[in-house]
């Protein structure tokens, strides 16, 4: 029983990583849109609920410390770290507005905010989509499902086509980490004025 189920899962994630190579194409794009987010100056603002907010921060991590190339940090944010704005924007505003506000007061014209829901339809994440969009940010959706009321919100979409929630977080974690690796590959290629990729490591 036990292995039977394990070969479901197994059989479970290839099936949605056959689904998500149609996608190449968004994915790509959206890297080279946050690339070159980046070599202008923005930022990388991200959101998103529960596995996904883990998500923000595993892929904001990579930006700001390093994935594979050493290089200076990328400008990359979560919005779903800070316990006490959290906790006062939802007890204030209402858990709808927890990461809108924060696009409102951090947010400009040249960032790029990555909204990230397996089921497309958080109303937060998608208040922060509205929001961002409004104030002049580039808007990316790392989505699944049919890519519910978001989708249509955002200047690009990634949809994981798909009915379970767990595969569709595995879809993601690896398209997030493409997105790391084709970021690094472009300001590699192209550096911005900053520099990105001149760092130098020291050893302490």
């Amino acid at each position: 029983m036990t292995a039977a189920l394990l070969h479901r899962y197994m059989a479970g994630h290839r099936g949605v990583f056959d689904a998500i190579e149609v996608l190449a194409g968004e994915i790509t794009t959206a890297a080279e849109r946050l690339a070159q987010c980046l070599r202008d100056g923005g930022k990388i603002l991200l959101c998103g609920n529960g596995g996904s907010a883990a998500d923000c921060q595993h892929l904001a991590a990579e930006f700001t410390g390093r994935f594979q190339a050493e290089r200076a940090p990328l400008a990359a944010l979560a919005l779903t770290t800070d316990s006490s704005a959290l906790t006062c924007i939802g007890n204030d505003y209402g858990f709808e507005h927890v990461f809108a506000r924060q696009v409102q007061a951090l947010g400009r014209p040249g960032d790029c905010l990555v909204g990230i829901s397996t089921s497309g339809r958080s109303p937060n994440v998608l208040r922060a989509v509205a929001l961002a969009r409004e104030r002049g940010l580039s808007t990316i959706g790392l989505l699944g499902r049919d890519g519910g009321d978001i989708a249509p919100q955002c200047d690009l979409a990634v949809v994981v086509p798909g009915s379970d929630t767990a595969r569709i977080q595995e879809a993601h974690l690896f398209i997030e980490h493409a997105w790391c690796g084709l970021v690094e590959h472009a300001l590699s290629e192209h550096p911005s004025k900053q520099g990105h990729l001149h760092a130098h490591r020291h050893d302490q």
